[in-house]
């Protein structure tokens, strides 16, 4: 299939920032000139996103990041998410009768880990300190910006999500979403910001604002308290990894869903994809079989690792891909519920940032759905997530909700080496959209040698472990009804940053050097280099 590529591919030798909002890219740039590295940049641009795109991310939020820094090999992963409150109770939940937790509830609110994934990153690795950083981000939200057109349209779509307390915040401009063009100040997020600039991750944790938030969440009867912020940390942990076509590629472990695109990966790899076609029907298929037989396996499996025995091992092995191979038939939708394997026991903003040194960030900060929770700290506009929405009530789940647990984390950062040397850093961002648009965006490049910008800009699909999938409208119209024909329950859908995902790309030359970003079409934003 032939399509336009709707953006050109951004190159540069010095540095190149990736993210979904053209201010914020440029925040990130601009600490990259003033002596920062990738990731002071990508801090930089993530505190930003949180004032010029408020629904996605910010300091309510969870944040996990992958870091490569110059010549070193080794791949480090941060998991910034935050774990449920000591008094977390699972009783009391079924007291009330409910059988998932409500996504705009205090008990889908665990401890905010956005702030420790800052400070851990420039403490680890920046050139600079996060007074530094976070100063982009003060600037636009006690001086004000001009609204983007799609993160208007998804202000708007989700205003109705704010709580009372939204309306005495800034994320609102007397009672309603601002419109596109329009000019805002958010001197409520200037003040928190610039106390976390100040005071850093202690000011979060163990200060003032700790108390503000676990008062609240409290008085609306969530389980969040004082303690809960000063026990929690961020931790380094080991990547998780596999080989596609001799291109390693990285996730961060679980609690995240990156698992899921490993385990795709493993399965695809014995199918020679490229000769099936670009954009065709065989490919599609293939693909969307691989990915659902991924996601019954996350969903079995993926939790918190220190809560729950998770075998990522044998998961990502051989063996195990063989056995998940087994079930793709090319002429029909395989029944992925058998596919689980008994024996084998012995799922948000993205940024992307590689600057001239050959450091580079890849991150995602999140809210998780718009605005999170919906409710809003009085005085501080911090909007809390809803990542607690990720535990199950069930007995025997792995995500079952516990105390000081972690829930399943959608939000995933990717980076892909060749010999140890750095080639891609990536992610899409969007829900369960993410692994599916990591397994579209590598084959896109790996297997058909796509640009980054056109690897974003080729039509994507969606699927789930129940077999209904959508493909998106600007796909050829013969792909739909071949799909049909194999038993997929295939609708088409319009492109949309929130349902297909919203990706960025950075891939470095391994012959030269030379940076080529790349920034999703279906959104706001832009790759910047110098």
């Amino acid at each position: 299939m032939k399509f336009t590529s709707r953006r050109s591919n951004v190159r540069g030798r010095n540095g190149v920032v990736a993210t979904t909002q053209p201010l914020a890219a440029m925040a990130g740039l601009r600490t990259l000139l003033n002596g920062g590295n990738a990731i002071d940049a990508a801090v930089a641009t993530a505190a930003t996103l949180n004032v010029v795109e408020p629904m996605s991310t910010g300091i309510g939020g969870d944040l996990f990041a992958l870091v490569k820094i110059g010549g070193d090999p080794k791949i480090k992963a941060l998991n910034a998410s935050g774990r449920a409150g000591n008094a977390t109770s699972l009783q009391e939940l079924r007291d009330q009768n409910l059988s998932e937790i409500p996504s705009d509830s205090p008990y889908a609110i665990t401890v905010p880990g956005t702030v420790s994934g800052w400070q851990s990153l420039t403490n680890s690795y920046g050139n600079m300190d996060l007074q530094e950083c976070l100063k982009p981000a003060i600037e636009y939200a006690e001086l004000g910006y001009p609204v983007s057109e799609i993160i208007a349209m998804q202000w708007n779509a989700n205003a109705a999500r704010l709580s009372k307390d939204g309306l005495r915040s800034d994320l609102l401009i007397d009672g309603r979403p601002p419109n596109a063009g329009e000019i805002v100040t958010m001197p409520q997020l200037g003040r928190t910001l610039r106390a976390i600039a100040e005071g850093g991750a202690d000011e979060f944790y163990k200060g003032s604002l700790s108390s503000k938030i676990a008062s609240h969440v409290q008085s609306l009867g969530g389980w969040l308290t004082k303690d809960d912020f000063v026990n929690h940390k961020a931790d380094w942990v080991e990547p998780i990894k596999t080989d596609y076509r001799g291109i390693t590629c990285w996730e961060c472990p679980p609690n995240g869903q990156g698992l899921n695109t490993l385990i795709a990966l493993n399965i695809l790899s014995g199918f020679d994809v490229s000769k099936m076609g670009f954009q065709s029907a065989e490919t599609y298929h293939h693909l969307i079989e691989a990915m659902r037989l991924a996601f019954i396996d996350g969903e079995k499996y993926i939790a918190d690792p220190s809560k729950v025995d998770v075998p990522i091992k044998d998961l990502l092995g051989k063996k195990h891909a063989d056995y998940k191979r087994s079930f793709i038939n090319p002429d029909n939708v395989a029944d992925i519920e058998c596919s689980i394997d008994s024996k084998i026991i012995n799922d948000t903003v993205y940024i992307s940032v590689v600057d001239k040194d050959g450091n580079a960030c890849s991150l995602i900060n999140s809210l998780f759905e718009a605005f999170g929770t919906g409710i809003v700290v009085p005085e501080t506009s911090i909007a809390l997530h809803n990542r607690g929405k990720g535990f199950s009530l069930s007995d025997n789940h792995p995500n079952l909700i516990e105390a000081n647990k972690r829930p399943f984390h959608t939000i995933i950062p990717a980076m892909a080496t060749v010999n140890d040397q750095l080639w891609l850093t990536y992610g899409v961002m969007g829900g369960m959209q993410q692994a599916q648009g990591h397994l579209q965006m590598l084959v896109n490049m790996i297997d058909f040698k796509l640009s980054p910008q056109k690897a974003l800009d080729a039509p994507r699909f969606r699927t789930s472990i129940i077999n209904e999938s959508f493909i998106e409208s600007i796909a050829d119209k013969h792909i739909l009804s071949s799909l049909k024909s194999k038993g997929h329950n295939m609708t088409l859908a319009e492109p949309h940053p929130s349902f297909f995902g919203s990706g960025q790309i950075i891939e470095t030359d391994l012959s030269n050097g030379t940076l080529t970003g790349a920034s999703e079409p279906r959104a706001d934003g832009s790759a910047v280099a110098w």
